[in-house]
């Protein structure tokens, strides 16, 4: 990956790379780490009853509002379906294909597009939901009919958006959300929040020295739940429920462990890609720094020096379970070792 500042820069005489003003803003913000926006596709309904469910879940069965492209702001149990029904869902053509069986990939075509947009905690919900109504209104309307909520149970205040994927008025174009779409729109939605007096940024994670991968969202949701019960007090701990684990990550550590156990693993499966990315990344800062230190920015060349050094090194996800696993095990020895000494011994 290309470092997005060094290819939107312009190319002066003899080649050299020339950065504007709002190149110099985004380098400022992200060796500042100001807080990134997050802009994702979580998924999307293929049938009528799962888009109706999905609108359920996130107006909380009927306690929050749910925002129209039309203005309009439905509450209430029955608002999921009234949206259905106005959106017309039933008519698109992708209903026509069967269901898949069980087991089977499901290749109908979406009915809709499930984004969230968010910011990290901290940041007034009020705002977040006004840079969201713009974001919509610019790409959706009049086009692709869409609702949205905001959501605060969570430290970070986001917003659902559905979108629906057939045209309004042209019914063979569909919104095709692709890698560079996603990177448009958190651009986008970061220079929306900036409007709303909200320190935001979007770079891509490789840029930010970042090489962990975000989970799904059902994986994040189970691994907070984990997280949450863990950080409870033993007693409150033995009056209730402890919640499932997650399956994936259960597997995932499964998988680490057998080959911790024979040494024949593939934990740095991946590494080499990675290592390639960051050594791209690394080439593309040290051109910025050329161009800064040319341009007289000394300072801030100084400061994306910094932050380059700072970068944690390349690293699987499964080299950091390993590395976690290992820790754990250590932090366990002195208390196994504590609890044997108390024990009585047999003769």
């Amino acid at each position: 990956m290309a470092l997005d500042i060094v290819s939107y820069g312009r190319r002066g005489p003899g080649g050299r790379l020339r950065l504007g003003a709002d190149q110099i803003a985004q380098i400022q913000r992200t060796v500042g780490r100001t807080p990134e926006v997050m802009v994702k596709v979580s998924g999307g309904g293929r049938d009528v009853g799962g888009v109706e469910a999905h609108l359920r879940y996130i107006g909380r069965h009927g306690k929050l509002e749910l925002e129209t492209d039309e203005g309009l702001a439905q509450q209430g149990r029955g608002a999921a379906r009234e949206i259905v029904t106005d959106w017309q869902l039933e008519l698109c053509r992708s209903q026509y294909k069967p269901k898949p069986a069980q087991g089977q990939k499901d290749t109908r075509a979406k009915l809709v597009h499930n984004i969230v947009m968010s910011m990290p905690a901290g940041t007034p919900p009020d705002k977040v939901l006004a840079a969201a109504r713009v974001f919509a209104r610019e790409n959706f309307a009049l086009q692709y009919r869409y609702a949205m909520v905001l959501h605060t149970d969570q430290p970070h205040p986001h917003v659902h958006l559905v979108v629906k994927c057939e045209h309004e008025f042209e019914p063979d174009k569909r919104l095709y959300i692709r890698k560079e779409t996603l990177r448009q729109w958190r651009e986008q939605f970061a220079a929306l929040m900036r409007e709303q007096g909200v320190a935001a940024n979007a770079t891509p994670r490789q840029v930010r020295g970042q090489t962990r991968k975000p989970y799904r969202d059902a994986i994040h949701h189970r691994l907070r739940e984990l997280r949450a019960f863990g950080q409870l007090p033993a007693s409150d701990r033995a009056k209730l429920r402890p919640p499932k684990t997650s399956t994936f990550m259960r597997a995932k550590l499964d998988n680490v462990l057998q080959e911790l156990k024979t040494k024949q693993g593939t934990l740095d499966a991946g590494k080499e890609t990675m290592q390639r990315t960051r050594q791209e990344v690394m080439a593309g800062w040290h051109a910025v720094t050329d161009a800064l230190r040319s341009q007289g920015q000394a300072e801030l060349a100084d400061r994306v020096k910094r932050f380059v050094a700072r970068m944690p090194a390349v690293q699987t996800d499964a080299q950091r379970l390993a590395d976690r696993w290992r820790e754990t095990e250590r932090s366990r020895t002195p208390e196994r070792a504590d609890a044997d000494s108390f024990r009585p011994r047999v003769r």
